[in-house]
């Protein structure tokens, strides 16, 4: 089933699901969207209207606007801190919350952190925020990591030199700690705990430092990271063992733009890239070859650096981190219809995805191919 495309004439660089509350089995019904590179630059808040379906348990009625506002500068990252509230990212350097009313009719600025990220004499792009509430942080091109409370005016905490180069991404691995990504193929574990400046360790491709731009952890197990850079390889990284990655598959072709493990079924994984692609990843156990191959794509895995570590208290032992490749399979299946210009972001909750592209288009898909919770 192909998805919905709407096309809402701005480039779009982030897309992000409205939460769904805890214990409700419900598909996400809201959609939160940010524009890049146009005169004016808007964050805007989309429903999938009636989930109606036609006899072919098609989804017909394309995603319609219910509010946006105005943005200050490029959407650089856009995070819902819970569900009335988004945290946005900017090239100005600024990061602001912004507060969604109930009813999702309107959209305004409830608070916003000016110039967070700057340089001695000019801003400097915020890069990428991530929330986990009331804590969000962002980093940026300036190199810094900056912790704050949602409801606290100022800053809880700034490492000013954490990196020499651009940070492009953040995630949380638990609750006092995150993991950024730099331009010269770095990952670096921050512990706020620590009064040091200092990263609590230090991860990074071998041979040439091509830059990371995206990086998710694995929802249930943290040490297992993935991540994505300008030369479109996936990388699966164990946080406990070597500081190398675990895993190096070709993915894209191009920049990969934005990765997510599934929030609910991680042995699933979504990537976007400059290439025009969106990919669904899934792994297998003892499925054969001639499956992979039907499905039109041969995802090649480059390089294993080894098999887990023996006496794991994990109950399961990660599908990404099983070393014998003759009984694990990685799939991956394409999610647009045809390639587009940069698909520049995603997202994936329950059986829906969302992506934006460079094409002034939103695709949605309501129900994922061959995908059950």
């Amino acid at each position: 089933m192909d998805p919905t495309a709407k096309y809402i004439s701005q480039k779009i660089s982030r897309t992000r699901w409205r939460p769904v509350p805890a214990g409700l089995l419900q598909q996400p019904e809201v959609f939160a969207a940010g524009s890049w590179d146009n005169e004016s630059n808007r964050v805007s808040i989309w429903s999938l209207g009636d989930d109606d379906s036609d006899t072919d348990g098609e989804f017909d009625e394309e995603p319609r606007l219910l509010c946006d506002s105005e943005h200050d500068g490029d959407v650089t990252d856009l995070q819902f801190l819970d569900g009335d509230r988004l945290v946005s990212a900017s090239s100005s350097g600024a990061v602001a919350i912004l507060k969604l009313q109930p009813d999702c009719q309107a959209l305004s600025l409830a608070h916003v952190w000016e110039r967070a990220h700057r340089y001695s004499c000019d801003n400097a792009p915020c890069t990428a925020v991530v929330c986990r509430s009331p804590e969000l942080v962002s980093v940026g091109e300036d190199g810094r990591v900056i912790l704050y409370k949602a409801d606290q005016t100022e800053v809880v905490r700034v490492i000013e030199n954490a990196d020499s180069s651009t940070i492009h991404a953040v995630t949380f691995l638990r609750t006092t700690e995150v993991l950024t990504v730099n331009s010269i193929g770095q990952l670096k574990m921050w512990d706020f705990r620590q009064q040091s400046d200092s990263p609590a360790q230090i991860l990074s491709l071998t041979g040439d430092r091509v830059p990371l731009h995206c990086v998710d952890k694995h929802p249930n197990q943290q040490h297992i990271v993935a991540t994505g850079g300008q030369d479109g390889m996936l990388c699966i990284w164990d946080v406990r063992q070597g500081n190398t990655p675990f895993s190096l598959i070709e993915a894209h072709s191009a920049e990969m733009w934005e990765v997510h493990f599934h929030p609910s079924n991680p042995n699933h994984l979504f990537t976007c890239s400059e290439d025009g692609s969106l990919l669904h990843w899934e792994t297998t156990s003892g499925s054969d070859m001639s499956t992979l191959l039907q499905r039109g794509w041969n995802s090649r895995v480059v390089s294993h650096s080894g098999v887990p570590l023996a006496g794991e208290d994990d109950s399961v032992v990660s599908s990404w981190l099983a070393g014998d490749s003759s009984k694990n399979r990685l799939e991956a299946t394409h999610m647009l219809p045809s390639q587009t210009l940069s698909v520049n972001s995603l997202d994936v909750l329950e059986q829906c995805l969302v992506c934006g592209t460079d094409g002034e288009a939103v695709y949605v898909h309501r129900q994922l191919p061959n995908f059950s919770i």
